[in-house]
């Protein structure tokens, strides 16, 4: 799969949420990221971020925190610190999930697998949206260079 995958410059994928295992080697620790990847902070097969963290013995949600301030250089509150990190990593694309943005916790979950009752039901509201969302994705945007250069142009909130 690997070697396809090179062969036909096609992106890897790695989730955050996986890389927690106690293994320092585990590929989806940003510090072992490629460039030639796309990030996510988890996935619609996994609960939201927030969730995901809540779950988490203290332990191990210290070593989550320690490292997402390490990485981010200070400390933000769950789920920003996972998309921050997703945002400053190595690899190509960022892609973070709707309900991670809105700092969503348990049951707001888009799938389960092997399962196949209340799978895809999922839908934000429009008035979940904070208004300070939009300047805070632009400003991670920006911070972290995660924007196509546009010739003579300065980015604003209409680009997006």
């Amino acid at each position: 799969v690997i070697d396809l995958r090179h062969q036909h410059h096609l992106p890897g994928m790695k989730v955050l949420q996986f890389g927690f295992d106690g293994s320092l080697d585990n590929p989806h620790l940003p510090e072992n990221f490629e460039s030639d990847y796309v990030v996510y902070t988890g996935t619609h097969d996994n609960d939201t971020t927030l969730a995901w963290f809540q779950s988490l013995d203290e332990q191990l949600q210290n070593l989550v925190t320690q490292k997402m301030a390490t990485i981010n250089h200070k400390i933000l509150p769950m789920p920003w610190a996972m998309v921050a990190t997703a945002f400053s990593s190595i690899a190509q694309w960022a892609i973070v999930p709707m309900q991670d943005l809105l700092g969503l916790a348990q049951g707001h979950r888009m799938n389960t697998p092997g399962t196949v009752e209340n799978n895809w039901l999922w839908q934000f509201k429009w008035d979940w949206i904070p208004d300070e969302l939009e300047k805070h994705i632009l400003e991670l945007v920006v911070s972290t260079n995660r924007r196509y250069p546009e010739k003579n142009s300065s980015i604003g909130v209409s680009h997006f």
